[in-house]
């Protein structure tokens, strides 16, 4: 460093207090320290006794599984079910086999609505291409639209309502139909001409399709639907090992975000960091969407470290840091070396100290695994972010519009974060996220990172940047495509809800197989994307923490009674 810039920072340390910062006042946090000390009654009750009540369950479904029937819907139904309950993680092979067995034996005489939806949906989530014309059988020969007979199939309806969510670009028949069962399904629903419990069904549906949804949310709801129902005696026996297996996670979850809360506080946010957001809990939550299984709770932990952190450095460079502190600071994570640390200012030493400690902290875990070389490609990442927050410090401070939309996305896209946590999200998956797996993720970003990305991105503007503008704040891309292309704002949100419909179509193309890394790889690029729609989908939920608090009880704190 030169001597200019040492003098220079000098000077910063000893007159931070009387810097011009623009901050905002956002609101404290909703948890204070309730996770240090919240244990859910139920904790205590799963003991030997229980654990042998699920594994006879659980053997009990893979046997359901298994087990041989010459009638493919019923095995259709019952991968539908173990899915909507959350429990199909435990039987990834099973499922598959049948799966597998149902596209290669499928013979295309089935005049259902609701199996060919069912089928079409269950076999594209699973990677296999079948071809949209399979619902061609349900248009009109002469009018090439949807039969108007096909409005009293309400429950046939809703289920090709979610099997074109799964559809990718250029096939129009999903399109066509996705537009026919919506506006039929809203109307059912205004017109009251289905019974209360279908209307709630279908209304949990066209807030957020199963594509979109995350799979613990879903599970909480569909747990609670089942057991509101008359059910066989096999969905009997799947509730209550889904009930248990819910409870038996939440009590891991909860017990993961108490060390994550301890970690948070000893960094003592609340004083350190009063202009950022205190937002751990939301964080984790943000996680838990990624990935919920029990086998991935040190990559759970890791990763929600890393958002916490990344969150305190965007509110740093978003409003707190001086342009030339965040030059500083930009140059130390370049240099990834805790011996720059004493180059810093003082609020920025613990930032830089606590990022480093967790990279640290993820080295030497995967070390174990002997995938140590594998730490340099998150790191990589972060040192991107860095850079274009830098960068859109510049042009906050500047005043500077970008004067095309691709000057614009080559910043904001790694803003979002979302590159560098796909990636990162990887550290913690075991040997099947190999050195390969990351080359590909990191090597000009795969079309699904790249689609994931345009999802959070644009979501994030629609919902933030009236908000954002109100303080100095970087130009958001809605303000950017107004300017550019002197249209009003409600065309660009237009545009943009147009985008994300699109950039959904490509995350599901890369599923289709033969897929480029494994599907538990791809599965959390995805579950980013559903996170989106859970927390910005109406409102900026991360920031507003008080929009998604009721889901984050409904996971953390709530269990189901057995």
């Amino acid at each position: 460093m030169s001597s200019q810039v040492s003098e220079f920072l000098g000077s910063i340390q000893t007159t931070t207090s009387d810097v011009n910062r623009h901050t905002t006042i956002y609101h404290p946090t909703l948890w204070g320290d309730h996770f240090l000390t919240h244990a859910s009654d139920h904790s205590m009750a799963i003991d030997a006794t229980v654990a042998r009540e699920f594994d006879g369950l659980k053997e009990e479904v893979r046997s359901m599984l298994t087990s041989n029937t010459d009638k493919d819907f019923q095995k259709l139904f019952l991968i539908d079910d173990i899915q909507r309950l959350g429990v199909a993680y435990h039987f990834e092979r099973e499922i598959e086999d049948a799966l597998e067995s149902l596209y290669n034996d499928y013979n295309g005489d089935d005049n259902s609505l609701y199996t060919v939806g069912l089928r079409f949906r269950l076999l594209r989530q699973q990677g296999y291409y079948v071809p949209f014309d399979v619902f061609n059988k349900f248009k009109d020969d002469q009018a090439g639209k949807f039969k108007e007979s096909l409005i009293d199939d309400v429950v046939g309806m809703l289920c090709l309502y979610e099997a074109a969510h799964l559809g990718i670009r250029g096939e129009d028949v999903l399109d066509e139909a996705l537009a026919f069962t919506t506006s039929h399904l809203e109307s059912v629903v205004a017109h009251d001409q289905v019974s209360p419990r279908l209307a709630e069904q279908i209304t949990h549906a066209l807030n957020r399709p199963i594509r979109r949804s995350l799979p613990r949310l879903e599970a909480k709801y569909n747990i609670n639907f089942y057991s509101g129902d008359d059910v066989s005696k096999n969905q009997t026996l799947l509730i209550k090992f889904a009930k248990l297996d819910f409870n038996m996670l939440q009590v891991q979850h909860q017990k993961e975000l108490r060390s994550i809360t301890e970690w948070w506080k000893s960094m003592d946010v609340k004083t350190n960091f009063s202009y950022a957001r205190d937002r751990v809990v939301e964080c984790y939550f943000w996680i838990m969407g990624v990935y919920f299984e029990p086998q991935y709770s040190f990559a759970r932990i890791i990763l929600t470290k890393v958002i916490a952190m990344v969150s305190i450095l965007d509110d740093t460079y978003d409003a707190y840091g001086t342009y030339e502190e965040l030059e500083l600071f930009t140059e130390a994570i370049q240099r990834w070396d805790i011996n720059t640390i004493d180059d810093l200012p003082e609020y920025m030493k613990v930032i830089y100290r606590s990022l480093l400690d967790v990279y640290k902290e993820a080295e030497e875990m995967i070390s174990k695994e002997g995938r140590s070389d594998c730490i340099h490609y998150p790191i990589q990442e972060v040192k991107k972010l860095v850079k274009a927050y830098c960068k859109e410090a510049q042009w906050c401070n500047e005043g500077y519009v970008p004067t095309t939309t691709e000057e614009y996305w080559d910043i904001s896209l790694v803003t979002t974060c979302y590159p560098m946590l796909a990636i990162t999200s990887f550290l913690g998956m075991g040997n099947i996220a190999n050195k390969e797996v990351f080359q590909w993720s990191s090597n000009d970003y795969p079309n699904i990172i790249k689609a994931s990305t345009i999802i959070c991105r644009l979501m994030d503007d629609i919902v933030s940047h009236q908000f954002e503008q109100k303080r100095q704040h970087v130009v958001s891309g809605i303000e950017c495509y107004m300017k550019q292309q002197r249209v009003s704002e409600g065309e660009v949100i237009k545009l943009f809800r147009e985008k994300v419909f699109n950039a959904w179509k490509d995350v599901n193309q890369e599923f289709l197989k033969p897929t480029a890394v494994p599907i538990q790889i791809l599965t959390r690029i995805l579950n980013l994307s559903r996170v989106m729609d859970v927390i910005y989908k109406d409102d900026d939920g991360y920031t507003n923490s008080h929009v998604i608090k009721h889901y984050i009880d409904s996971l953390l704190l709530d269990p189901f009674l057995l």
